[in-house]
């Protein structure tokens, strides 16, 4: 069952194509797929012999001169494969990132509502917050930065790296495999309750590392 990841203008996304996306039964609606296609560039698929198993909004810009990967929102389907899907939605994230910005450091940014969500950054440096790391003020800055990217500075709180009742887009993904507590004590109590209490964590890493050794190579 070959991964078949594809990009794609979001504008160019079709009322059927927004269907398929909230038929994956995940976290967003119609009406939240809606908005992600207005407010983020790319659109990125990821099927399994046709079928569709994850999707992602995402843009590449610059913050203050920074190159940025911003990721508005991310589903993958609960399955066998999801493991798979978030590697290859990710993958895709950080080429483009490599062709787009071949010879800079590059900041990834994000929100989770659970501490799965920080699987999708486990080929980053520097992720912030994660467990066992203590944030610095430039972390700081960048938290603040990325939550006026995203539009929720006005409910954020820069010491917890929290938003609370922000839940316009996220990366929406629930590990397979259980992980150890201190990951899940990253969001301070388990995903239920984040996700009652409306809050969530705003995520930033520097470029992946195996983007760091294509920097040397033709491109």
């Amino acid at each position: 069952m070959p991964l078949e990841v594809a990009t794609n203008d979001a504008v160019a996304l079709t009322d059927a194509d927004l269907d398929e996306m909230g038929s994956m039964e995940g976290a967003f609606d119609i009406g939240a797929l809606s908005k992600a296609k207005e407010d983020w560039v790319l659109a990125t698929t990821a099927r399994i012999d046709g079928k569709l198993h994850g999707f992602m909004f995402a843009t590449l810009e610059r913050i203050g001169g920074t190159p940025c990967v911003l990721i508005g929102m991310l589903s993958v389907r609960r399955h066998s494969k999801r493991d798979t899907v978030l590697r290859g939605l990710m993958g895709e994230a950080y080429h483009r990132a490599l062709m787009a910005f071949p010879d800079e450091d590059v900041v990834v940014g994000s929100r989770f509502v659970a501490a799965d969500g920080l699987e999708a950054f486990d080929k980053l440096d520097e992720v912030t917050p994660s467990p066992g790391t203590r944030a610095v003020g430039e972390e700081r800055a960048w938290g603040r930065r990325l939550a006026k990217r995203f539009a929720v500075d006005g409910k954020y709180e820069a010491q917890s790296f929290v938003a609370k009742n922000a839940q316009s887009g996220f990366l929406d993904f629930e590990a397979r495999r259980s992980r150890p507590r201190d990951r899940r004590d990253v969001l301070g109590r388990r995903r239920r309750g984040r996700r009652r209490n409306g809050r969530l964590r705003l995520d930033d890493g520097r470029r992946p590392r195996q983007a760091r050794r294509a920097l040397t190579r033709p491109v």
